[in-house]
């Protein structure tokens, strides 16, 4: 089911802190996979469930054009490079407009799968970025927010 993407940088919903997910039920992989649904529909390439109205920890990125996109659950960054660079993003929450926005090229995150196994990624270039972008949401931290960095 395609779900409504949340929009606005004032955006209540957008703001807040999203809750750690305890267990992983029907109701999360039904939310999941609706997300990867509405992700590739607004032809985005990450997801994050606050943008679908839900506080939840969980992202969904697609690594590449050509792969598969990943459930990420309580996504963790653990490490970053030191290296960064300024690269112009955009959001399906704030349609229309791109910001300049500095992030480290390399990041390891630490996540949960859909079927509860840990998982550690090592991530560079886009990918790197898109989990980075994605990860933030569940902060209630948009693009607009990062672009005096």
């Amino acid at each position: 089911m395609i779900r409504k993407i949340q929009t606005g940088k004032e955006n209540p919903l957008l703001r807040q802190k999203s809750k750690e997910i305890n267990k992983i039920t029907p109701e999360i992989k039904e939310l999941a996979f609706d997300m990867i649904e509405t992700m590739e529909k607004n032809d985005g390439v990450g997801l994050a469930a606050p943008q679908v109205g839900q506080l939840l920890r969980i992202i969904i990125v697609k690594p590449h054009p050509d792969e598969k996109s990943l459930i990420l659950i309580n996504p963790q960054i653990k490490k970053t490079s030191f290296r960064k660079e300024i690269i112009g993003e955009g959001c399906l929450s704030l349609p229309g407009s791109s910001f300049a926005v500095k992030r480290p090229i390399k990041v390891v995150l630490e996540a949960l799968n859909i079927e509860n196994e840990k998982i550690k990624i090592k991530a560079e270039g886009l990918f790197a970025r898109v989990i980075q972008h994605e990860t933030e949401h569940l902060d209630g931290i948009l693009i607009s927010d990062k672009n005096d960095d």
